[in-house]
C-alpha cells in the first residue's frame, strides 16, 4: 500500500477549462496527491494514495464531471473516439435546427409582422418547447457538466453558459406569466442560441482533437503478426504473442525480424533504421542483437527471443510517446489567464444587476423594476459569455495556420503558435534532418589509376549486389556518366563486401579490414582512409589483380539549407543541439560542417526524450526536429515537436509541426509565424475583452435588449475575425489552408491536402 499513478484517456475535453475544471476537482479529492491534464491528448495521469482514495473513487470522479474513461485497448478507445464525434454531430445538427427554426420566427416577426416582441401565446410556448428540448435534450450534458462543477464550487465555462440559459428560461416565463408585453420569445430564443453555440464549438474542438493516435498504432502495426519457431522437431508459423524468452525463429531476406532478440546462426545486413534513424544498414552475425520491426536484407538469421510484450523495442518506445504526452510541461494560454478570473466576475455581476434593480428603485420611491432587472442580469451573462474571448485565440492560429500552409508548413497543434516565440533551444536530429536520409558516393580516391577507372571497377564488381551500399556506387557511375560491364563472377561476402571477375581480373571491394584479412596491402592508403572515416564516411576499397586502386567514401550527404538555418537560429538568440543514435565520430564531423557546437552520439529513442526533459527541467523552452521512428518520443516530448515531412507518419503524428518535404529552412519559417500568431492574439484578447468588458458595463444598465446583446457578441467575433485576417484579404491571399491547425490526418492526405492548398 502506498502511493499509486493512474493514467487515464478521458473524453469529452474541449478547452482549456476543462483542464482546469478536472485539477479542481482533483484537488478536493481526498488522497490525491497530484495530477497532470494534458488536453492536447486527452490525458489525465492521477497519483493519489491508496489507502485514502480507491482507483474507482479516482475514475468517479471523472465520470461525476461529465467525461469518460475510455477503454485503455487502443482499437477500442478508437471507436470510441469515432462514436464520440457521432454523437457530438447529432448534438449540433438538433441544436442547430431549433436555432434554426427561432432565428427564422424572429425574422418572421421583425420582418412580416413588424413588431419586435411576442406575436402570440402560441409563439411564445412554441419557442419554450424549442428552448427546453435544445437546453435538455441535445445540451443535457453541459446541464450536467455544470451541475457537477458548481457542486464542487468550480465556476466553468458550463456554469457561465447555463447561468445564461437558465436566467433566458427565468427571463421568458416571467413574460409568459407575470408581465404581459415581455419580450418572451427572445428571452426564451437566448437559451436556444447560447447552447446551440456552445454545442458548435464543442464539436468543433471534438473534431480538431478526435485524432486517433497513429504514432502508437503505426508502431503496433510494425509488428509482425505471425513468426517462423524453429524447435527440434520442426518449424510452426505461431502468432508473435505465442512466443516466449527463449524460443527461436527464422528470419528470411526481405522479412521484417518479428521480435528483439540475439542471432544464433547465419549473417544478414539488417536495416534498423526503425530504431537508430540511419540508413546505412548494420551488419549481423552470431552474438549480435536485433530488433523488432527492422527489416532483414541479404541473408537467413536464426534469432533467439530475448524480450516478448512490453519489453519489446516497439512497445517500449509506444509507452515513451504515452508517457512523454501525460507529462509534457503545460502551456497556460493567454486566453485562459483572462478567463480565469473573468468567468466568476461575470456571474457576480449578473447577479449584483438584478438585485440593484429590484432594491434601488426603492431609494426614489418607486416599485421594484423586475423587468429591468431581468434585462440587465440576461444581458450581462450574453455580453458575458466568453465568445470572442474564446476565438481570438483560435482565430488567430488560423490564420497562421494559412500563412504557414501555403509555406509548406502544416501546424498541427495551436500550442505550437503560443510556444515557439519563446523557443530557445532546438535538438535536431541528424539523419534525414541535418542530413538527406540516403547514402551516396562523397569521394573517389584514386591511387594507381584515375577516379573514373576506379568508379568503374567498383560498379562492376557491384552490379549484381543488393546492398544499399553498392546502389550508392551504381547511382554515381550513372551520375558521372561511368561505364561499366557486368561482373563474369561474382560473390557476396556477407557483411565484408564483393568478390567478382571483372574482364579477366579479380576484384574485390569492401571494408578496409576485410581486404587486410585478404592479404592486400593498405600500408600506402592508411591516411586517406582514416581522413574518409573521420569524417563520417564509411570506405570501401577497390581491388583489382591483388592490388589496392582507390577508395570509394560514402556518407549521407548534408542538405543544401542546413548551414543557413542554423545560422538563423543561432542570429534569432537560439540554440542548436544535434542529437543522433549515430557514432560519435560522424555526429562530430557533420556538426562541424553545419556550425553546430553541441553534440549527443550513440543516443537511444528513451535518452532523446531525457535529454531534452533535462533542458526542460533547466527552464529551457525546446523543439525537437525529427523525422523517425526513434525520434517519436523526443518529438511528443519537446515543447514544439517538428516533423520533416518526409519522414516516418510515426514522426509526423507526433510531431506539432509538419515540414513538408524535406527542407530544414522551414523549422525558422514556423518560427516567424508563431510569432506573427501570438501578437494577433494578443491583440484579439484585447479586442475582445474590450468589447465583453464594455458590454458587460453598458448592459448592467438594464437598458440593453437581450437579443441586441447576442447581436453585439456578433459583432465582437467579427472584430476578432477582421483584425485576424485582414492582411490576408488585403493582400490577396484569401483565407486558404487556414484548417491546416489541428489537422486530423497528418499522414499522406493531409499533406497532399495542404500541399494543394
Amino acid at each position: 500500500m502506498g502511493t499509486t499513478q493512474s493514467q487515464f484517456d478521458v473524453g469529452g475535453m474541449s478547452c482549456s477549462f476543462c483542464a482546469e475544471s478536472i485539477e479542481k476537482a482533483y484537488d478536493r479529492t481526498e488522497g490525491v496527491e497530484n495530477v497532470a491534464v494534458s488536453l492536447a491528448h486527452e490525458e489525465v495521469l492521477v497519483r493519489y494514495d491508496d489507502e485514502a482514495a480507491s482507483e474507482v473513487e479516482v475514475k468517479d470522479t471523472l465520470r461525476d464531471l461529465g467525461y469518460t474513461i475510455r477503454d485503455p485497448d487502443k482499437e477500442k478507445q478508437y471507436e470510441e473516439q469515432r462514436e464520440e464525434l457521432a454523437e457530438g454531430k447529432r448534438r449540433l445538427v438538433l441544436a442547430g435546427g431549433a436555432s434554426i427554426v427561432v432565428a427564422a420566427s424572429m425574422g418572421w416577426m421583425l420582418f412580416v409582422v413588424g413588431r419586435f416582441e411576442s406575436a402570440s401565446l402560441a409563439m411564445d410556448l412554441a419557442t419554450l418547447a424549442l428552448a427546453l428540448g435544445t437546453m435538455f435534450g441535445p445540451g443535457r450534458y453541459i446541464v450536467e457538466k455544470a451541475y457537477q462543477s458548481l457542486r464542487r464550487g468550480i465556476f466553468n465555462q458550463h456554469v457561465l453558459l447555463e447561468a445564461g440559459a437558465f436566467a433566458g428560461l427565468l427571463g421568458g416565463f416571467l413574460g409568459l406569466l407575470v408581465f404581459p408585453g415581455f419580450p418572451t420569445v427572445h428571452f426564451f430564443a437566448v437559451a436556444v442560441f447560447i447552447t446551440t453555440y456552445h454545442v458548435l464549438s464543442e464539436y468543433t474542438s471534438l473534431v480538431v482533437r478526435t485524432r486517433a493516435s497513429r504514432a502508437v498504432r503505426g508502431l503496433l502495426a510494425l509488428r509482425s503478426d505471425t513468426a517462423r519457431r524453429v524447435t527440434d522437431d520442426a518449424v510452426d508459423e505461431v502468432p508473435v504473442d505465442e512466443l516466449e524468452v527463449g524460443n527461436c525463429v527464422r528470419v528470411k531476406p526481405g522479412e521484417n525480424v518479428p521480435v528483439d532478440g540475439e542471432v544464433v546462426e547465419g549473417e544478414s545486413t539488417v536495416d534498423e533504421s526503425v530504431a537508430t534513424g540511419e540508413s546505412i544498414p548494420e551488419e549481423k552475425g552470431e552474438g549480435d542483437e536485433v530488433i523488432g520491426g527492422s527489416v532483414n536484407e541479404t541473408g537467413t538469421l536464426l534469432v533467439e527471443v530475448t524480450a516478448t510484450g512490453e519489453d519489446a523495442f516497439l512497445n517500449q518506445v509506444a509507452h515513451e510517446i504515452e508517457e512523454a504526452r501525460a507529462t509534457k510541461p503545460g502551456i497556460v494560454q493567454l486566453a485562459d489567464r483572462v478567463l480565469r478570473y473573468f468567468v466568476p466576475a461575470v456571474l457576480f455581476v449578473a447577479a449584483l444587476s438584478f438585485g440593484f434593480w429590484l432594491v434601488a428603485p426603492l431609494a426614489w420611491g418607486a416599485d421594484p423594476n423586475v423587468r429591468r432587472g431581468a434585462f440587465a442580469a440576461l444581458a450581462v451573462l450574453v455580453l458575458g459569455y466568453p465568445c470572442a474571448l474564446g476565438m481570438a485565440t483560435p482565430l488567430a492560429l488560423i490564420r497562421g495556420g494559412g500563412e504557414a500552409a501555403n509555406r509548406g508548413i502544416l501546424m498541427r497543434s495551436g500550442d505550437a503558435f503560443q510556444i515557439f516565440p519563446d523557443v530557445d533551444h532546438v535538438v535536431l536530429d541528424k539523419t534525414g534532418t541535418i542530413t538527406v536520409g540516403e547514402s551516396a558516393v562523397s569521394d573517389v580516391i584514386a591511387l594507381a589509376s584515375d577516379e573514373a577507372e576506379v568508379l568503374a571497377t567498383a560498379a562492376s564488381a557491384e552490379a549484381f549486389s543488393a546492398h544499399p551500399l553498392a546502389d550508392a556506387i551504381l547511382d554515381h557511375a550513372a551520375e558521372r556518366g561511368v561505364d561499366y560491364a557486368d561482373p563474369e563472377e561474382f560473390d557476396s561476402v556477407t557483411g565484408r563486401g564483393v568478390r567478382a571477375t571483372v574482364d579477366g581480373d579479380d576484384v574485390l571491394v569492401g571494408k578496409p579490414h576485410w581486404l587486410a584479412d585478404e592479404g592486400i596491402d593498405l600500408s600506402h592508403a592508411n591516411d586517406d582512409i582514416e581522413a574518409l572515416q573521420h569524417r563520417g564516411l564509411t570506405v570501401s576499397g577497390v581491388v583489382r589483380g591483388g592490388e589496392l586502386v582507390g577508395l570509394v567514401g560514402i556518407g549521407d550527404e548534408i542538405k543544401d539549407d542546413a548551414t543557413e538555418t542554423v545560422k538563423r537560429m543561432q542570429d534569432a538568440g537560439i540554440t542548436p543541439v544535434m542529437i543522433t543514435g549515430d557514432n560519435a565520430r560522424t555526429a562530430e564531423a557533420v556538426a562541424e560542417k553545419v556550425g553546430v557546437d553541441r553534440v549527443m552520439a550513440d543516443v537511444l529513442p528513451d535518452e532523446k526524450r531525457e535529454e531534452i526533459g533535462r533542458l526542460q527541467d533547466e527552464g529551457h523552452r525546446v523543439a525537437m526536429v525529427g523525422d523517425g521512428i526513434n525520434d517519436a518520443p523526443a518529438l511528443t516530448q519537446a515543447d514544439v515537436g517538428i516533423a520533416i515531412g518526409a519522414g516516418t507518419d510515426i514522426a509526423i503524428e507526433s510531431a506539432d509541426v509538419v515540414l513538408m518535404g524535406d527542407r530544414l529552412g522551414g523549422v525558422m519559417d514556423a518560427y516567424e509565424i508563431g510569432a506573427e500568431s501570438y501578437r494577433k492574439t494578443r491583440q484579439n484578447l484585447v479586442a475582445a475583452f474590450s468589447f465583453n468588458g464594455i458590454g458587460v458595463a453598458a448592459a448592467t444598465t438594464g437598458l440593453v435588449h437581450p437579443v441586441f446583446a447576442m447581436i453585439a457578441m456578433v459583432l465582437s467575433v467579427s472584430v476578432v475575425l477582421a483584425n485576424s485576417f485582414a492582411g490576408q484579404l488585403l493582400s490577396g491571399g484569401g483565407i486558404n489552408a487556414e484548417f491546416a491547425v489541428g489537422d486530423s490526418d497528418g499522414g499522406e492526405s493531409g499533406r497532399e491536402d495542404a500541399a494543394a492548398d
